[in-house]
């Protein structure tokens, strides 16, 4: 009982401190959720799974599990003189093998195999891709259609610079390589300041960013495509801007594809934009560090043959001009007119295969 006159003391104040540090903590786990979400790639819609697109291709399974869908063409591979695998570039698939004439393929006795990359079409994801599994699943791909312990490799674009990887990881299964405007990665060590930079700055500014966000910030590759703040890559959106005199030429063949919705049915991360964080990634080495990995040969097999369109818009020259400069075994082969899409012009496939196989100087 209060004695009369004794002074209360005031009610306790509300917990307003801790009521607001609260909201804001929640907030805060709200937004970021938020931001994970949008930083998360959908999951990839696997060829053949529940809800995916269905199998149409013919597929060979790897030892871990996946599949590897692939296209043969040229003469049957039990008669064939010379076996091919040709490895297509960014943003293309199975069906867009180096166009070699029918009549040059019974000619001189060429199987060809094209395949889609893993995340590409009908091939399954590797979320784990790096620039040494590639070569590692040629050679399986290889195995399981009884090539033979050595073969011809060709790639172009991206493909072409894995066969920078198939040189250093597989130089073993290796009859020849074409390397045909193989895109370059800005940080490889042994490449002179001045070369990256003057190739970097080759790119459009919006193509520096997502670059160098595939290299740095790999995990923010897909939002950084995927968002509308900032302009993205302008070769994913097929920016005309790219494309050089020679190229506006031959595009028609390029674009005019029925099976163009299949390539990246599986969703741009497991395709696009895991090439651009391999291919732009950080590499523990450098092709500079290669050596002749057919050193010894008797001169008719065992070359490297590098092609570059001078008016590349896409690839800088410059790097596969550098590259061929310190390596004297690569054999270079630079068109001063042609641009990105030289292997698709007319005659080009067959210039390109006659200087792989018999050592021609390439000249159409």
């Amino acid at each position: 009982m209060a004695v009369s006159g004794e002074k209360r003391p005031p009610p306790p104040a509300p917990a307003s401190g801790g009521i607001a540090r609260k909201l804001m903590l929640a907030l805060f786990v709200s937004l970021s959720a938020l931001l994970y979400k949008q930083l998360q790639p959908p999951p990839p819609k696997i060829p053949g799974s529940p809800g995916g697109p269905p199998v149409t291709a013919t597929r060979t399974r790897l030892s871990d599990g996946r599949y590897l869908a692939y296209l043969e063409s040229g003469v049957p591979k039990e008669e064939a003189k010379y076996r091919i695998i040709f490895v297509h570039g960014f943003d293309s698939c199975r069906y867009d093998a180096l166009p070699i004439s029918t009549e040059l393929a019974q000619e001189l006795g060429i199987y060809l195999l094209s395949f889609d990359r893993p995340g590409y079409a009908e091939s399954d994801p590797h979320p784990g891709r790096t620039e040494k599994s590639i070569a590692l699943d040629i050679a399986e791909l290889a195995d399981n259609l009884q090539l033979g312990p050595k073969f011809y490799l060709a790639g172009f674009s991206m493909g072409g610079e894995i066969m920078w990887s198939c040189l250093k990881y597989i130089p073993h299964r290796l009859f020849g390589v074409a390397i045909l405007g193989p895109v370059g990665n800005y940080w490889w060590s042994g490449l002179p300041s001045n070369v990256s930079w003057d190739a970097w700055y080759q790119q459009l500014p919006q193509d520096q960013w997502a670059v160098w966000v595939a290299h740095h910030l790999p995990w923010l590759t897909y939002w950084w495509n995927s968002q509308k703040l900032f302009p993205a890559s302008s070769v994913i959106a097929y920016n005309p801007a790219l494309l050089s005199e020679e190229d506006k030429l031959v595009i028609p063949k390029f674009v005019h594809r029925t099976y163009m919705p299949q390539i990246r049915q599986q969703g741009e991360h497991e395709c696009l934009h895991r090439d651009m964080m391999v291919g732009f990634g950080k590499w523990s080495w450098s092709p500079l560090q290669l050596e002749d990995p057919f050193a010894g040969g008797d001169g008719q097999q065992g070359k490297v043959h590098l092609w570059h369109g001078a008016e590349d818009l896409i690839v800088p020259v410059s790097l596969s001009r550098y590259i061929s400069e310190k390596l004297p075994w690569v054999v270079y082969h630079e068109l001063p007119k042609s641009g990105h899409l030289f292997p698709i012009a007319d005659g080009m496939a067959d210039a390109i295969v006659k200087s792989l196989l018999l050592g021609h100087d390439g000249s159409t």
